[in-house]
């Protein structure tokens, strides 16, 4: 996908992108890199770390990955320290890593809402509090983005990502608020079904209802999310904060993916 940034435009900037090992967050790291920031990269599997690196070393020129658990505390305050020590203060936070499952609300057992509530809302909560106080709050200067879901009529199907993700949404808002004073402007992204590794897991029928109830007709690219975070990223983004940025086709506005069942039906 063509770049409509100029070369180098993040020059001598460091970059954490968690879940950077593949899809979206893959597509991220390397367009930040290209554009000449220096890469941190952090996911739970070295392998799929080892896989990242050898496709970023081909097109960015300084790329770190470290193995790194956001839902335990420690390692993300060892992951910054890490990327601070070896590449320098942080000027660029993106929040990508989450998972989640299709799931019907009343069959969702206990230890998967615990499992999804602690990655996509409390690790994403670690890792800006982390990166906001050891770099940015006291340099006075940062972006954050974070990477969340199309939630804008909230999320049949995936109560429990929905629940996060609408927390992280929230959060926001509330950072962009509190931190506005520390020239901190924290913005989130919501892909919709986007053609990458992280819908494999999904049914294949569900995303074919999705395509053809979105208004463009088509998945969306990670390369088109990886496009509008670097803009947030940018200083072109200088005096917009606490706002979520559809990248969907316009499937927030219309096209429901989760059939109601008709209970009155006659069996």
């Amino acid at each position: 996908m063509p770049s409509i940034y100029r070369p180098g435009l993040f020059e001598n900037r460091v970059a954490i992108v968690t879940g950077g090992g593949s899809g979206i967050g893959l597509a991220i790291a390397r367009t930040l890199g290209e554009l000449g920031a220096k890469i941190a990269i952090a996911s739970r599997k070295q392998e799929r770390l080892d896989a990242a690196k050898t496709e970023l070393d081909k097109s960015c020129s300084s790329v770190l990955t470290q193995t790194c658990d956001i839902r335990e505390i420690e390692q993300v305050a060892h992951l910054v320290d890490v990327v601070t020590h070896q590449l320098g203060p942080v000027d660029v936070l993106v929040n990508n890593a989450g998972g989640q499952f299709p799931t019907a609300a009343e069959t969702l057992a206990p230890k998967g809402w615990d499992a999804v509530i602690r990655n996509n809302l409390s690790g994403t909560f670690y890792m800006t509090q982390a990166v906001a106080t050891k770099s940015m709050i006291p340099r006075k200067k940062g972006r954050i983005v974070n990477v969340i879901a199309n939630i804008a009529r909230g999320f049949p199907g995936m109560v429990h990502t929905g629940a996060a993700r609408a927390g992280v949404e929230n959060m926001t808002k509330t950072l962009a608020v509190e931190w506005a004073q520390y020239d901190i402007q924290i913005n989130a992204v919501a892909p919709g079904i986007i053609r990458s590794s992280g819908v494999d897991q999904y049914p294949p029928e569900l995303v074919e209802m999705s395509r053809k109830r979105t208004p463009s007709k088509r998945l969306g690219t990670v390369d088109e999310v990886a496009q509008l975070v670097c803009f947030l990223a940018s200083d072109a983004a200088d005096f917009i904060t606490g706002e979520t940025w559809y990248v969907d086709g316009g499937a927030h506005l219309w096209g429901d993916t989760w059939l109601i069942p008709d209970r009155d039906a006659p069996p």
